[in-house]
Order: C-alpha cells, then structure tokens, then sequence
C-alpha cells in the first residue's frame, strides 16, 4: 500500500447550514481500521483532524486470541491510536471475519464513540459498512462491524493511476446518494478521505466511517453537510487527476503545485472529462474558488445528488470486440450435401487435395506406428523395473527415507542421527516487535503432532497479507539453551504448500531479524505436510529458526490464506 500523509481533508466551514448531528457525542463516525496491518499514517490510524486531545486513557492491552463476548476472537492488531485499538478478529458464531473497534470504558471518547455506532446501526443503508454491534463490557467499550475481504481502497486504486471516467461517475453517483439518505436520518461521517472509500469486486462502493471514525478521534463540525459534500469532491478530484486539491500531499497523493490555488481537474491533466471536472470544482467551492463555468457551488450532498442527475449520463466503454476465427468447412461438408451447387456459366476452384497422412490409408498408418512405440516403450520399462527390483533385493543394509522433497535419499556421507534435542524454550519469530499467536508457540514443540501454532488468516495475499509488518514472514525460534551439534531438523507443518526454510544462529541472545541467521540448514522451498533435512556437515547451533514466508490458501477459499507448524524436532549431541 503506498504511503499516506496524516494530513485530513482540509475543510472551511463557511455555509449557513445548521448543524446535523455536529458533535462527536450526538453523531458521526464509521468503522476505522479494518482493512489490513498498515502503519499508522493509514486512513485506519489516521489521528489527525481531531478537534479534542486522545486523553490520558491508554488503549487495553489485548492481544491475539484474546475473546470478547466469548464469540469475537481477535487475530491481527490493525491500529493502535489515541488510546483506542482496531482488530481484525473472527465471529467464532457464525464463522466470517469482523472488524472490531476497542476502547477502554473511561476514555473520554467512549460515549460517543457508542452512540455513533449505535446511531449507524440504525441506518442499514447497504452503501454503507454495517455496524454489526456495540457494546460495554468489562471495562471495554467495542464496537463490530463487517469486514470486506474483496474490497479494495481507493487509494490503492489511485496508486496506479486515476480512475476510468465512467468508474469515477459511478463513484461520485454511488457516494453522494448514500451521505444524502445519511443526513436525511441526521447521520454525518466527517472524515470522508480515500481510504474510507471501498470497491467491492462487483463494482459497487462501500463507505466505511459514518460516524464512528470521527467520534474515535474527535471531529466534529458546525456545518457537517457542507463538510461531507466537500470531502465528496475532493475524492472525485483525486480520481480524476491522481492528485490531492490542496497544497499538501495527503494518503499517497501528490498536492496541487504551491501558489497556484485550486485549479479545475481539466486544467491539471489532459483528458479529464469536462463535466465531471466541473462537478468536482462545485463541491470544492470553498474561499472564493468557484466552477469553471460559474455555477452555483454544492453545499449538502442533496445538491451534489441533482447536480449529478442533471450531467448526461455517462456510459461504460464498449467490450473489446475480438473477431471470431475464420470460418472452415468440416470435412463432411467437403462433399455434395455441404457444397452449394454451381451457379451456370461459373467455374468453381478445386478442393485442394489433404497431405498424404491426412488420407484415410494415412490415419491408419499413424495409428499403427503408434501402437508399436507404445508397446516398445511398454516392455523397456518392465524390464528397467525388474532388474532394478532384483538390484536392490539382496542389500537389505540400504535405508531410504520417504520426505515431501525436501531431503535426498540414502544416507551416504550424512552424520550419524544422534538424540533429540530438548527445547529450554521457543518464541514466535517477530522482526517487526509485533506477533501474531505468541500464545500458541509452546504447541509446536511439545512433542504432540496433534497440537499447533497457528496464523490466523490473511486475505488476498499468501506473504501474510502483503502487511508492512509481516514484509519478513513469520515462524518459531527453538532455543536449545546452549550450543550444540545439529545432525537432522525435522518439522510437521499444520498445512501443506507453505514456503518454509529452516536456519540456525550460533549463540548470544534470540536474533530479531533474518540477518541473525547465518546458518542454513535447508533451502527456501515450497514444503509438504513435513520436513525432514539430514546434515552432511555438522552445524554449531544454539537457535533454530523455522522461517515461512508465504502461506497455503485455506481450504474452501481462494482468496484466504493461513499456515503454522504442529511440531520442530532437532537431533543432535
């Protein structure tokens, strides 16, 4: 995900409107955070803009695998932020990713932050992110809602480039609509910026925020129908050009040169449609700028709504047309029924005659010659196979180990087995400073294959979510107390196809990175069920890292992914 400026979107409260729902105790604001792990100058940890400090309440010390409700538990830490916390968890009742919002109940924010949520619920309007619950509980304020697995912001859609004209019509179309019926029920959002904008993978746009993100961080405004509408034209703006309609750089996007003031989409990049530039600078009015054409500004988005009702109707491109292959008769249709009849006084071409193996004699004769080269190479591997069978029939000293291809076979020239070794301890390989199943970490090496560390899930990337913080992978650190001389490595891998190397560090404390490790024991390759790696030259050793970088699809799924280890056993003296 590209990088995101903390700067909100900066909005001049100058229309008479009078206020809806402007406090953050009475109003507005949407779930924050729950896309994915991303630093804190995401939309998600976003902690500017905020019209009152984060108080002295510390966000609650939770971790993964911890439950509320004995139902939601909590699998990845996405924002940690002014003494608030967002979670991506799984509702264990009805099995399916949430996103949930944690507080603790003193903060100075709570109240409103569960009156906003609650306020939301209410509106079930199917543009918006649903808020799925809200409740005080032990000490903890938190609030729940869906979680998009297929959804994509639109900032990371910006990152490659500005929208397509009739996808940035639907998207000012979809958007003004939905914060209308919102104010229509006295509901605000207040912190409308590209990341609170969602693309569904059928097309439709989803708004998370409406009015929790601003009560989580303390907006409030006293002319909030003239600040969504504006925040409305600034997201068309930045999907028109691909650049932020003010001077400072903000989630990703370039701002507008120093000096110049605001200046129409179509004056900023060459193509932009025209009327929809137009549209974009009437939400923007703002400080004397006004439309190219001197319309009325938009101050609410009712007007935004009628303004885009009034544009003519923008249409999707045409499908590509790929012309269909050239006609060719079959061979039935070579004969008289298939043939038109010659027309008097035309003289028609003769059929070009088939290449000699095309005739009838020359099917016959490929298929014969066929049938020999099967039966030769039938009986040489019968034979192959009988006298490997009797080659190995009489050494009965020959050992062989079956593996998931990551171990040769034979034991030539490979140290002897020696004993298992004893973990004094493991822990959760974390070059970020943060885990992920921490709790976990004792099931892979307490001898029961049966038991596992597991990560939770990851959505549409297999290198543990494509996350910032999981750029490195993951895995477990066994600390065999002192140094000692490895011989064999094997691992039991909760799920098959995960990419998994093993390496080794001699001694001092736990290495925090992969530099750390400067030992390898086996290769980075895509494994099995198991792992099974024999030494041929022996390796001082006091830590053993098990390192997965990418994971398997989860069953079932074909955009979730999820892996861990059930057992790492190390031989040696």
């Amino acid at each position: 995900m590209a990088e995101r400026s903390t700067t909100a979107v900066d909005v001049a409260d100058n229309s008479g409107d009078e206020p809806l729902t402007a406090k953050a105790d009475q109003t507005t604001s949407d779930g924050v955070a729950h896309n994915r792990e991303r630093e804190t100058d995401s939309e998600e940890a976003q902690g500017s803009g905020g019209t009152e400090g984060p108080g002295k309440a510390s966000p609650p010390e939770l971790h993964s695998g911890h439950k509320l409700a004995r139902r939601y538990r909590l699998e990845e830490c996405v924002t940690r932020l002014d003494g608030f916390s967002s979670w991506r968890a799984m509702d264990e009742k009805l099995r399916r990713a949430v996103g949930v919002h944690l507080l603790p109940a003193d903060h100075p924010r709570a109240r409103s932050v569960l009156a906003a949520a609650r306020s939301s619920a209410l509106l079930g309007d199917p543009r918006f992110v649903q808020v799925l619950d809200a409740v005080e509980e032990n000490d903890l304020v938190y609030v729940v809602h869906e979680w998009l697995p297929d959804a994509t912001e639109l900032t990371a859609l910006l990152a490659s480039g500005p929208l397509e004209v009739h996808e940035a019509y639907q998207m000012v179309s979809q958007v003004s609509g939905a914060m209308a019926a919102a104010h229509r029920e006295g509901l605000a959002h207040l912190k409308l910026t590209p990341g609170a904008l969602l693309r569904t993978s059928t097309g439709q746009w989803r708004i998370r925020g409406l009015a929790v993100n601003a009560a989580l961080r303390g907006i409030s405004s006293d002319t909030p129908q003239r600040t969504d509408t504006e925040a409305i034209g600034a997201l068309l703006y930045a999907a028109l050009t691909q650049r932020w309609p003010y001077e400072s750089d903000a989630y990703g996007l370039s701002g507008l040169p120093k000096g110049v003031g605001l200046i129409a989409p179509d004056q900023v990049r060459a193509g932009v449609h025209r009327g929809l530039s137009e549209l974009a600078m009437r939400a923007l009015a703002n400080d004397g700028a006004t439309a190219s054409r001197h319309e009325s500004p938009c101050t609410t988005p009712e007007e935004l709504v009628k303004a885009v009702g009034e544009m003519p109707r923008i249409r999707p491109p045409e499908p590509a047309f790929t012309a269909p292959p050239e006609y060719q008769r079959t061979t039935y249709q070579q004969g008289t029924y298939g043939r038109q009849s010659p027309r008097p006084g035309v003289t028609q071409p003769l059929p070009t005659p088939p290449p000699p193996l095309q005739s009838r004699t020359g099917t016959a004769l490929k298929w014969a010659v066929s049938a020999l080269l099967i039966a030769a190479l039938g009986l040489g591997s019968w034979q192959l196979a009988d006298a490997l069978m009797d080659h190995d029939k009489p050494d009965d000293t020959k050992q062989t180990q079956t593996t998931d291809g990551n171990e040769k076979d034979g034991t030539k020239n490979k140290l002897p087995l020696g004993k298992l070794l004893k973990a004094a301890s493991a822990a959760e390989f974390t070059p970020s400073g943060t885990g992920i199943s921490e709790d976990e970490v004792p099931l892979a090496v307490d001898g029961s294959p049966g038991t596992a560390w597991v990560t939770p899930h990851y959505e549409r990337y297999p290198n543990f979510g494509n996350l910032p913080t999981r750029k490195d992978g993951s895995g477990i650190v066994v600390d065999l107390g002192t140094v000692r001389t490895i011989t064999k490595v094997e691992v039991d891998l909760y799920r098959a196809g995960q990419t998994v190397e093993v390496l080794a560090a001699p001694s001092g404390s736990t290495p925090s990175s992969l530099a750390g490790y400067p030992q390898r024991i086996t290769g980075l390759s895509k494994a099995g069920t198991n792992l099974r790696e024999t030494l041929t030259k022996p390796v001082k050793a006091r830590f053993i890292l098990v390192h997965i970088s990418s994971l398997p699809t989860e069953e079932g799924s074909s955009s979730s992914y999820r892996g861990g280890i059930s057992e790492i056993r190390v031989f040696g003296s």
